[in-house]
């Protein structure tokens, strides 16, 4: 028999059942939401069927899906009696934070590499804003922090570039050359934020921020509706409503640096760190064929 279910994918797709949904699901389990998209995917790939199907704006399993429920929560009971009937305790695990900067696009490929690679490690994620994932990782929380900035801490190493793309809602245009462009942005302290401001100060385009938000989900929200453009790092993918804008001084990319907290072993920092590199020199540029 060649299929193989695993273990991780079960255990997303039971956390979908329990917790009511993807988003609950990444929550309870300490994953992206697209990592356990990812998972059910796989499920999906390995039995060739549908196993969750979209029911109004949420989802809902097909009759393949709720068959599966049943097997998998017995398989996964079976899987954690077993391992307590020997002894074995909870796999150690390894903590990654990351800023929204493109998490959505890298993550849910890095969970996949990295739950391969680290087979005696669980994998958790945390998406928070750059500060508190510095504090985290000084207090030992986290074991790897994914931030973007220059590498000048000496437990952190540079793994790539972000390239940066202005984005407006389809109908945005540009005010008149008397008035200044508004710009959606993160709240201070920022990179992007800071970076947008100095690419079009630099360009001689006048600007002002026109809105801004704690998370880049307010930030693509406050695009759609007209406030202003953005400045994101996207990997290539353009975001959901809205257009890339090319008429605009073009901004440098920023680095994108990996941190560990003190005591990591360096074999975990320097995979991980290698995984990342080679994902990011994968992704094509927006636009690219």
């Amino acid at each position: 028999m060649r299929g193989n279910l695993g273990i991780i994918p079960l255990r997303s797709f039971v956390a979908v059942a329990d917790r009511g949904g993807f988003q609950r699901a990444a929550a309870s389990l300490h994953l992206t939401q697209g990592a356990v998209s990812q998972h059910v995917r796989r499920l999906e790939e390995t039995l060739g069927r549908a196993l969750v199907e979209r029911h109004g704006r949420g989802s809902r399993f097909t009759p393949e899906g709720e068959a599966l429920l049943g097997h998998a929560r017995r398989i996964l009971r079976a899987h954690d009696e077993a391992l307590r009937a020997l002894g074995v305790e909870a796999d150690p695990t390894l903590v990654i934070g990351s800023t929204e900067h493109a998490a959505d696009q890298l993550l849910p490929d890095l969970a996949s590499e990295l739950t391969g690679t680290f087979a005696d490690y669980r994998i958790r994620f945390r998406i928070d804003r750059g500060a508190q994932l510095r504090s985290r990782l000084a207090e030992g929380s986290l074991d790897l922090a994914l931030l973007i900035g220059p590498a000048d801490e000496p437990e952190a190493q540079a793994v790539g570039q972000l390239t940066l793309t202005w984005y407006a809602a389809p109908g945005w245009r540009r005010p008149a050359r008397d008035q200044p462009v508004p710009i959606a942005a993160f709240d201070a302290p920022c990179a992007l934020r800071t970076r947008a401001l100095e690419t079009l100060a630099a360009g001689g385009v006048a600007a002002e921020v026109g809105a801004e938000a704690p998370h880049l989900a307010g930030v693509q929200a406050a695009v759609r509706a007209g406030l202003g453009i953005a400045l994101m790092a996207t990997l290539g993918q353009c975001p959901e409503g809205l257009v890339a804008r090319d008429d605009l001084p073009a901004a440098r990319p920023l680095v994108l640096s990996l941190s560990r907290r003190r005591g990591l072993p360096a074999r975990l920092a320097d995979t991980t760190a290698a995984s990342v590199t080679r994902l990011l020199a994968a992704t094509p540029l927006l636009g690219a064929a």
